[in-house]
C-alpha cells in the first residue's frame, strides 16, 4: 500500500504540493488525473524514490522510497513518458534490466512483444515512436513488480496500439491468470534461480491526459491539485454520488454540462440514487469547476 500524509514538495521556490494526503491500495489500476503542471509526474517520482518530500511522508509497504532500499527497489518500477535507450534491442535491454528484478519473466516479455506486435530483435533506433513505447511497456510488465507507475503510456500510440495497450494491462492486472500460466508458488527467473511468486495484487498507477484511452481500464480515479486531492474514489463510489445524465437538454442544476452529438451530458448530484455510466472527462471537468461542492458531496 502507498500512503502519503501531509506531504509538501517544491522545486527551489516553486511549490508543487502543499499538505496533500492520499492512499493507493493494492490490486487496483489507478487513473491519476490533473491539470498541466499540477505535479502528476512529480508524485510518481516521489513514490518511486527519485524525489524526496520537503515535509510530511510517503511510504510504500512501510518503506521510505527516498532511502532506496534494494528490496523496495526490486518491487517497484517507474516508466516515464520518455526513455533514453542505448542503441540495443528490446530483448537485450530488458535482459540487462531484469538482473535487478527477481521476478523478471523472460517468456512473459516475449509473449507481450508478440501480443503488442513488436519485433524484440530489432534495435530501438529502427523502431517507430509508438513501437518503442510498446516495447518499453512490455519490458516494464515483464519485471512483474508489485507496483508499476506509468507516465503518459498511450502518448504516441495509434488507435490499434491503444486497444492492445488496454488489453495487456487488463490481462496483467488479473494476476492469477498470468501467475498460473507463467509462475507457481516458486518459480525461476531467466538465470534459472528459484524466486518468490509474483504478487497476486499488483498495483498500477497510470498518469495521463488521454482520459479516453484508459477510461474503461482505470478504477479508482485520483484527481490531483497542488494543495489537495480533489477526488480519490472508485467508479462505484462516483456513480453513487453523481448522476451522469445523457439527455437532449442542458440542466440548470448540473455541476457540469457539455454538448454532445444528439444532446448534452449533465453531471448532477445523485439525489435519487439512480444508476448511470460514469464519463471520466465530464467527471474531471465537474470536479475541477466545483472543488468545494464535490468535497461536500463525497464527504457526506
Amino acid at each position: 500500500m502507498i500512503t502519503i500524509k501531509n506531504l509538501d514538495f517544491s522545486y527551489k521556490n516553486a511549490a508543487v504540493f502543499k499538505n496533500i494526503s492520499l492512499d493507493f491500495k493494492e490490486g487496483n489500476v489507478y487513473g491519476l488525473l490533473g491539470e498541466n503542471g499540477v505535479g502528476k509526474t512529480t508524485l510518481l517520482k516521489l513514490i518511486c524514490g527519485l524525489q524526496q518530500a520537503n515535509a510530511g511522508s510517503c511510504t510504500v509497504d512501510e518503506f521510505i522510497p527516498s532511502e532506496r532500499n534494494p528490496y523496495f527497489l526490486q518491487n517497484i518500477f517507474y516508466l516515464p513518458e520518455e526513455v533514453i535507450t542505448d542503441d540495443t534491442t528490446p530483448e537485450l535491454f530488458v535482459k540487462k534490466l531484469g538482473v535487478f528484478y527477481p521476478r523478471y519473466d523472460q517468456q512473459y516479455f516475449r509473449d507481450l512483444m508478440q501480443e503488442l506486435e513488436v519485433d524484440a530483435a530489432k534495435k530501438f533506433s529502427t523502431l517507430s515512436y509508438g513501437q518503442k513505447k510498446k516495447a518499453l511497456l512490455a519490458c516494464a510488465l515483464s519485471l512483474r513488480t508489485d507496483y508499476l507507475l506509468l507516465d503518459e503510456p498511450t502518448n504516441g500510440l495509434d488507435i490499434p496500439s491503444k486497444a492492445l495497450f488496454r488489453k495487456v494491462i487488463l490481462q496483467h492486472s488479473v494476476s492469477t491468470n498470468h501467475a498460473n500460466q507463467h509462475l507457481s508458488s516458486s518459480c525461476q527467473n531467466n538465470t534459472g534461480d528459484t524466486q518468490d511468486a509474483w504478487s497476486d495484487n499488483p498495483t498500477i498507477i497510470i498518469s495521463t491526459h488521454q482520459v479516453k484511452d484508459v477510461e474503461n481500464l482505470i478504477d479508482p480515479i485520483v484527481i490531483l491539485d497542488h494543495d489537495e486531492v480533489l477526488l480519490n474514489a472508485t467508479f462505484e463510489e462516483i456513480s453513487s454520488k453523481l448522476y451522469f445524465d445523457y439527455g437532449t437538454e442542458k440542466s440548470d442544476d448540473a455541476l457540469y454540462s457539455e454538448m454532445m452529438p444528439g444532446g448534452y451530458i449533465n453531471v448532477l448530484p445523485n439525489k435519487f440514487e439512480m444508476e448511470s455510466k460514469v464519463n471520466v472527462e465530464a467527471l474531471f471537468n465537474a470536479v475541477r469547476n466545483n472543488k468545494k461542492r464535490i468535497k461536500e458531496i463525497f464527504n457526506n
